[in-house]
């Protein structure tokens, strides 16, 4: 009797850890089938991304040139320290951060205040047209963009001058503004066309996040006696401080990384202020003669941890508090 009662208690432990292993087994293959979802993915994100990061970091330490008969040599920092002390680097990482301090400004300020408009027109049928015009930039091809520009920019028959020459006469055929040709105006056209181009695309991002905020917010604050300034700036700002924060890291990395603009509209003149470090490392890789594709790797390199460092701080500065 008593050997049956043990022989069935030892029948129940093995049935439950029998049943305990399979419920550990089907949340396993649960688990692995829920992530081979994601191999594709990994796989396009590592062969797209990661390894030509890696494949551009060892060619930085190497006499890399894709032409050459003979195998690669590690050369070690002998590119960092030959970029380091090149003039040309510093100069074109300077041309492209100057850029970039005149175009972020405008991606945030004046796409804002479109958004606070927009945002207040009452007739859905008027601000759904509003939001249709802003994105007309948006969806038009880079190759246009760049051609409707350089047309308007165009010394002698753009329209830009044709206004300020022949409408207002603000200035003759000898003294009117050359806006690109490596004048130093051809900065701040190309940063007021990379504004116009992207300004329905951020003024959407605020749009967005102007309609997550709870509509009793700013009521209750002008309730209170705050005028219009206070309520943006203690209401609405905070609330839109995540927004900025992405759209100032993401257009920094972009505008320090400019180079088909620099080419259209600057080409391969070093005295150029398009000659920015984009250009000087595409220059150095293809266009020389001299294919140092290792060198150009390690420029790049240095313009990428740059932009990194900086990335790194406007995050800090603008990340969401309290």
């Amino acid at each position: 009797m008593a050997q049956t009662f043990a022989s069935r208690r030892v029948d129940v432990s093995s049935i439950l850890h029998a049943d305990s292993l399979s419920r550990h087994i089907i949340v396993l293959r649960q688990g692995i089938g829920t992530w081979l979802f994601l191999v594709p993915a990994l796989a396009f994100f590592t062969g797209y991304q990661v390894w030509p990061i890696f494949r551009v970091l060892w060619m930085s330490f190497t006499d890399y040139q894709f032409l050459a008969n003979g195998p690669s040599h590690w050369v070690w920092f002998d590119n960092y320290n030959a970029a380091f002390r090149d003039p040309l680097m510093w100069s074109s990482l300077g041309r492209a951060a100057l850029f970039t301090i005149m175009f972020l400004p405008g991606t945030i300020i004046l796409p804002l205040l479109l958004a606070i408009l927009i945002d207040r027109v009452t007739s859905p049928r008027l601000a759904t047209l509003y939001r249709v015009v802003l994105l007309i930039p948006a969806v038009i091809p880079s190759t246009l963009i760049f051609v409707l520009w350089k047309w308007m920019y165009n010394y002698q028959s753009g329209p830009i001058n044709h206004f300020l020459v022949d409408t207002i006469g603000l200035f003759t055929l000898q003294n009117a503004p050359q806006w690109l040709g490596g004048t130093p105006l051809t900065l701040p056209s190309i940063a007021i066309m990379e504004v116009w181009w992207g300004l329905g695309y951020h003024t959407i991002f605020f749009l967005a996040g102007l309609a997550a905020i709870p509509k009793d917010l700013p009521e209750a604050a002008r309730i209170d006696g705050a005028n219009e300034w206070q309520v943006f700036w203690h209401v609405t700002r905070p609330r839109l401080a995540p927004i900025m924060m992405i759209l100032i890291v993401l257009r920094f990395g972009t505008a320090m990384a400019v180079i088909d603009e620099y080419l259209i509209f600057g080409g391969f003149n070093r005295a150029s202020p398009t000659y920015t470090w984009t250009i000087f490392m595409y220059d150095q890789a293809f266009k020389l003669g001299l294919w140092r594709q290792g060198y150009a790797a390690a420029i790049g390199m240095i313009g990428a941890i740059a932009m990194m460092c900086v990335m790194v701080f406007l995050l800090r500065i603008f990340r969401p508090r309290g």
